[in-house]
């Protein structure tokens, strides 16, 4: 497959031309002493680095089974150099780690007499970093280099029809950022519980080569309106620690998340009372049950230590239990597993997998029996109160509402960019903080 250059050629000259416009020059790079300004060249057209305009250029995909071995092969490339090849570059990549479907380019000579020969191969180990290999008469060069990132800032606003992945997609919102935002609302906004015409604006980076997105970055602000409320996002490091933040400097991160899982619907809830579906005789169900389907990853709802790991014989199936601050467990029923290293005495963190749904035990079919005791006394999961982490300390309110004034403006409106944060590790300074100050204190007169 021989790669298109034909744009990259245009889009050159467009440079060089815009460039030539600007410091007042002819097309000719001549400036008004008619005197060639050497900086003016076109520059050369580069790929990887190298100038492509001196050679073929040919790119495909590492096929299902293919080495570097069999690649170089078929370039004319004989065994004693491709051994060459693959110890110079151990301690640069192990070309042993080449997987199928990644990219590679050969750029080979034009020239008659040594047409076809190949100078060098590059391989993608992803879409930004690649690894080359140049044959420089008996030498061999590796190294690895990265393509040039873009950064582009996008501000979106989307409605819930009926999900917040389909209103994303709908919207044509990278998807990954419905992680992030279940990530930073995940506490706060019930997204099992989302209503037709609830609807979120996000402030993202997205992150691009040339013409293609190879992801996005920083979330630097949100709001989500659910439910007749607004929930803002305030990106902010307080301590080192990056964290998203309330307009009133409260984290958003609380003590215990929402639900321990990605579930399909509530099956059963709280009862002091069921008639229990087995064994048809009416005794408490002291938890929630989420169906799910069998395999479901079950997480941790806050940071604690594993008290119990067995099989219950009296329905319960495989069981985990887990202390928390406070007085509080929580208890994980009807598993069908473990996550690898969580055992009795293992400390987990707040979201770490912990377990899988299952059906083992007394159960009609795949769900999680989720439950909470509160000092040994069984309370319902879905009425548990769930203090905020430590809020902005004193001494760091001048600085984070310096931050969130330009955000929320940023999330509200347009604003010009010399108003939009970039930097989480900016310190504003005196003079800043107190022209803020002066500002606010200016429009609470308004106001008045």
């Amino acid at each position: 497959m021989i790669w298109t250059i034909a744009g990259v050629v245009a889009v050159a000259a467009v440079i060089t031309v815009a460039v030539s416009v600007s410091r007042g020059c002819s097309r000719e790079g001549k400036d008004v002493a008619g005197n060639v300004d050497e900086d003016d060249m076109s520059s050369p057209n580069l790929m990887y680095g190298i100038e492509y305009d001196n050679y073929e250029v040919v790119t495909d995909k590492v096929h299902n089974g293919q080495t570097l071995s069999h690649i170089l092969d078929g370039f004319g490339i004989g065994p004693a150099t491709i051994d060459r090849v693959d110890r110079e570059a151990r301690p640069v990549y192990d070309m042993r780690k080449m997987r199928a479907g990644q990219t590679y380019t050969a750029f080979l000579e034009k020239n008659d007499s040594l047409r076809g020969r190949l100078r060098h191969f590059v391989y993608e180990k992803n879409p930004t970093d690649y690894v080359v290999v140049s044959f420089v008469g008996d030498s061999i060069e590796v190294y690895e280099d990265s393509k040039e990132v873009s950064i582009v800032r996008r501000k979106e606003t989307a409605r819930i029809s009926s999900s917040l992945w389909n209103a994303i997609v709908e919207a044509g919102i990278p998807v990954a950022i419905s992680c992030d935002m279940e990530d930073i609302f995940g506490w706060s906004v019930d997204f099992f519980g989302l209503q037709q015409g609830d609807e979120f604006t996000v402030i993202f980076d997205e992150r691009w080569i040339d013409t293609v997105r190879v992801g996005t970055g920083m979330v630097w602000g949100a709001e989500f309106r659910h439910n007749g409320k607004t929930y803002t996002a305030i990106p902010f490091k307080q301590d080192g620690h990056l964290a998203y933040w309330d307009e009133n400097g409260n984290s958003l991160r609380r003590q215990f998340l929402k639900a321990p899982l990605k579930y399909t619907r509530i099956s059963s809830r709280f009862n002091p009372s069921r008639l229990h579906p087995i064994y048809k005789v009416r005794r408490p169900h002291l938890g929630v049950d989420y169906a799910a389907p069998k395999g479901t990853p079950v997480v941790a709802i806050a940071d604690g230590v594993v008290t119990d790991r067995r099989w219950d014989p009296k329905g319960g199936g495989n069981i985990l239990k887990i202390k928390h601050a406070n007085g509080y467990v929580s208890g994980y029923l009807h598993l069908s597993g473990y996550a690898k290293g969580v055992g009795v005495g293992t400390r987990v963190s707040q979201g770490q997998l912990i377990a899988y749904v299952g059906s083992t035990g007394a159960s009609t079919g795949p769900h999680l029996d989720f439950r909470i005791w509160k000092n040994g006394t069984a309370i319902d999961p879905l009425k548990i109160p769930s203090d905020p982490v430590e809020p902005i300390k004193p001494a760091n309110r001048a600085a984070f509402s310096y931050f969130k004034e330009r955000i929320t403006a940023e999330l509200e409106g347009d604003v010009p960019d010399e108003r939009k944060i970039r930097d989480m590790d900016y310190v504003p300074s005196p003079e800043e903080l107190a022209a803020d100050t002066l500002a606010a204190s200016g429009s609470a007169v308004e106001m008045k």
